[in-house]
């Protein structure tokens, strides 16, 4: 046996449950029972890590804040995950290009066809973060299940050593992922259905804290009003019809009024709201979101405009 082979051995998400020797024998409808039943626990192996979750959302909101960029690094699922996450940054809280960034071993060909082999790199990790200049401003949240995929610790070890920030996304206890990053965060959600298929609920959990990590950061930086998604941008019909539904919402008006108002605005929910809400022209309420650092309920008070001081 192999130190590899002991170290695979030793990780949960690897084992087979003797429980399940038969699994190919079940009816359809056992199966589909089986794999809902499993991933029931997910949830509450997340919340579980919540401690950790919360923390990497405070490092990613500082980072963000300073100018800097979040940035996924991951391989086989994680690795899609990642970019999955970071894709619906961009239309639901109107992300700057580059501001959230996915890294996949392989590339762009790994979203589509399985390149395993590339996770077997930490070298080609390291040269994905030069190609990108991570640098000191930015934070990298490093993705693996097992917390020992050679392209994720790669990463993790190049992004310290720029100096970014580092966080750690497993499904395992005491990875050696954990030991190489600034907020560890393990969800450990024990074997799968099929041993050593971490697509099932691994990538699940997985799934959900990149939901949480993302959606809890765009939050604490002003990216919605209440829990109405107002940087959404309207870039087709089912998103123009949101942007003038969420306008109505928070302010009471008319769809015709919400209209009007958003086509003064180019079509910019924040500044209709603004303008509405503190009655106020479109002029002076993206003056009021650009002093608020775009934060909606600040900009609608004036909280950040100086006495005196024209906005």
């Amino acid at each position: 046996m192999t130190d590899l082979d002991r170290e695979l051995a030793l990780l949960a998400t690897e084992r087979t449950r003797p429980e399940l020797s038969d699994l190919d024998t079940w009816s359809t409808r056992s199966l589909v029972a089986a794999i809902a039943y499993d991933h029931a626990g997910v949830p509450e192996a997340v919340a579980a890590a919540g401690d950790a979750i919360a923390a990497a959302v405070d490092v990613i909101v500082e980072r963000l804040e300073s100018g800097g960029r979040l940035i996924y690094a991951g391989a086989g699922t994680p690795g899609r995950l990642g970019v999955l996450d970071a894709a619906e940054c961009v239309p639901t809280f109107s992300t700057e290009p580059g501001q959230v960034i996915a890294l996949i071993a392989g590339g762009a060909d790994a979203m589509t066809t399985s390149l395993e082999g590339a996770e077997d790199d930490p070298d080609g990790a390291a040269a994905d973060l030069a190609a990108i200049e991570i640098g000191a401003g930015d934070v990298l949240v490093a993705i693996t299940a097992s917390g020992r995929t050679p392209y994720v610790l790669g990463a993790a070890r190049a992004a310290r050593e720029s100096g970014a920030a580092t966080i750690g996304i497993s499904n395992n206890t005491d990875t050696r992922l954990s030991s190489l990053v600034d907020v560890p965060i393990e969800v450990c959600t024990g074997p799968e259905i099929i041993g050593g298929s971490t697509r099932m609920k691994a990538g699940t959990a997985q799934k959900l804290v990149l939901n949480t990590l993302s959606t809890a950061s765009m939050v604490r930086l002003g990216k919605t009003y209440g829990n109405m998604m107002v940087d959404v941008r309207a870039t087709n019909d089912k998103l123009r019809s949101r942007a003038q539904r969420i306008v109505m919402e928070a302010t009471g008006v008319s769809p015709d009024a919400a209209a009007e108002v958003l086509a003064l605005a180019d079509g910019h929910v924040k500044t209709a709201i603004v303008a509405l809400l503190a009655e106020i022209d479109v002029s002076e309420a993206r003056n009021r979101l650009a002093a608020c650092g775009g934060r909606v309920r600040a900009a609608i008070h004036g909280d950040c405009i100086a006495p005196g001081k024209p906005t």
